[in-house]
């Protein structure tokens, strides 16, 4: 239990730390109005385009399945 845990705990960790290296990149702020365009380790457009397909098919198949 304590290692399934730990590998959430530490994905959890990595798409967090992912997540904040790539909005300090992407940041106007923290790069400066004349900053050269850096690349972000995530394409987050097509990550939420993905989470949002896998979340709409799990509530359909739900429906589905809690329907019968």
């Amino acid at each position: 239990m304590q290692t399934f845990f730990g590998m959430i705990l530490g994905a959890l960790l990595l798409a967090g730390g992912v997540y904040v290296y790539d909005s300090m990149q992407t940041s106007s702020v923290a790069n400066g109005e004349v900053a050269t365009t850096n690349r972000t380790i995530v394409n987050w457009d097509v990550a939420k385009a993905d989470w949002d397909a896998l979340r709409d098919r799990a509530h359909k198949d739900w429906v589905r399945i809690s329907s019968k």
